[in-house]
């Protein structure tokens, strides 16, 4: 294989979440992302850390060239404090990624690789046998970038998680003239996220999620909570906004949402004329100038929103003409925690509206729905298409577009299966080793959960 530029998934691929990713060539390698998913256990409150069992490479650290990591999403950087001491590579990611990376070895209480380097979007690179450029794209956090990548005389764009945002409220708007650009270069595979391949039509835009929430939150007379993802930067910058829009004042309620918005600043990625007030004063204000901003839209158990429901939260209460916003969608798995987090609010008089079942657009996915992926192989004219940040419907979705907007060949696979990306396209099936990895906090510890042998 070592003249063949090769794929590698050891996680993320027939699954959402738990990315690790490998390209290979002339024997060395370089990892693109590596993240976590939770594991709700049955008899814990706390969902589990889980991540993909890196072994194969660990056993060829040698040979690893260096780790990108394309974004700040959990699922993308979450593993790297427990597995970087296996790893020993120079990480690579943009400003604010390295932001984020930096605050969760502190909290960790790991020590800081020595080689954490930062690079701006549209940067262009050498990482030992791998030219790599950074493309920046819209996504729901900000600075997400896909990767370019040659070896030798082949390309191949990752795409890692992205979406076609015309007015994303935060970064740099969607432009294709960077892919048509691209194209011109002539890709050999496009390596593509497939989360809403199933879904219709475009994915919508964070301008229009402001504009919804506006129209919502406007005529509100009592206090106003919203919750979202904590990473959402662009979300934080819309409620901001239409705070002071509306005469409200915001306080953050969270520990991540905090801590995301002490990254932003650091990255001047928010505006500076808006700015959150200290949540231990949202109760002394009129009902009508509150809105807070919580974590807990999944759900979770001691997060914000649940200590709202419970009524324990040491900075507000909700009751009685009062309203709560889920600005972002129910994960698929998740439906119970948040219908047992609604039962609470409403328990307690709150009015709840969620954006699963608003006529008002009140989140917007960070992923590319079929027309988005349409346009992006139509633009680049790959020879071949691997589908991969999905589950089997989803990669099996992506796979039906690609070839119907010209793409010779789209190969299907799983976590394991080597992908010969050029010269010669190709699968080998179940060719690594591959299993999940279970951090147990209280032993801090690593243990194998899942293992699956070839």
């Amino acid at each position: 294989m070592s003249d063949n530029l090769v794929f590698l998934p050891l996680g993320g691929t027939g699954e959402i979440g738990m990315n690790l990713n490998l390209y290979g060539y002339k024997g060395r390698w370089l990892m693109v992302d590596c993240g976590i998913t939770f594991e709700q256990q049955h008899n814990s409150l706390r969902p589990s850390i889980q991540m993909a069992d890196p072994q194969f490479i660990v056993s060829r650290n040698q040979l690893l060239d260096g780790l990108i990591i394309t974004h700040a999403h959990e699922d993308h950087i979450g593993a790297v404090p427990y597995l970087w001491a296996q790893l020993r590579c120079p990480i690579y990611t943009t400003p604010f990624t390295a932001t984020v990376l930096r605050r969760k070895f502190a909290s960790l209480d790991k020590p800081l690789p020595n080689e954490l380097i930062e690079v701006p979007p549209d940067h262009i690179g050498r990482i030992g046998e791998f030219d790599v450029r950074w493309l920046q794209l819209t996504h729901s956090t900000p600075e997400t970038c896909a990767l370019h990548i040659q070896a030798g005389s082949y390309s191949v764009l990752h795409t890692a998680d992205w979406k076609s945002d015309a007015r994303p409220v935060v970064g740099t708007a969607w432009a294709p003239n960077s892919w048509q650009a691209l194209a011109r270069q002539a890709v050999d595979a496009v390596v593509c996220d497939s989360t809403n391949a199933t879904k219709p039509g475009r994915s919508a835009t964070e301008g229009e999620v402001a504009e919804g929430l506006l129209r919502v939150i406007s005529p509100l007379n009592g206090k106003v909570v919203v919750a979202c993802f904590a990473s959402n930067i662009a979300r934080m910058q819309s409620v901001l906004q239409l705070a002071h829009a509306t005469g409200r004042r915001v306080g953050l309620l969270g520990r991540s949402l905090e801590n995301m918005y002490r990254n932003a600043l650091a990255n001047s990625l928010l505006q500076p004329d808006f700015r959150p007030i200290d949540p231990r004063h949202l109760e002394y204000l009129p009902a009508h100038e509150i809105l807070a901003l919580a974590t807990g839209s999944q759900g979770e158990v001691g997060a914000a929103l649940h200590k709202l429901g419970t009524d324990i939260h040491r900075h507000l209460s909700v009751g009685e003409g009062d309203t709560v916003v889920f600005s972002a969608k129910t994960i698929p798995g998740n439906e119970e925690a948040v219908a047992r987090s609604i039962a609470l609010l409403r328990g307690r008089g709150v009015t709840v509206i969620h954006a699963d079942e608003s006529e008002l657009l009140l989140h917007a996915s960070g992923h590319p729905c079929a027309d988005d992926l349409s346009d992006l192989y139509r633009v680049l004219r790959p020879k071949l298409a691997v589908p991969v940040h999905g589950e089997p419907e989803h990669m099996q979705a992506n796979a039906r577009i690609a070839r119907a907007a010209g793409v010779q060949q789209a190969l299907k696979g799983q976590n394991g299966d080597l992908f010969y990306l050029a010269p010669i396209p190709g699968v080998r099936k179940r060719w690594a080793h591959t299993g999940r990895l279970e951090w147990l906090e209280r032993e801090e510890k690593l243990v194998s959960v899942v293992q699956q042998l070839v």
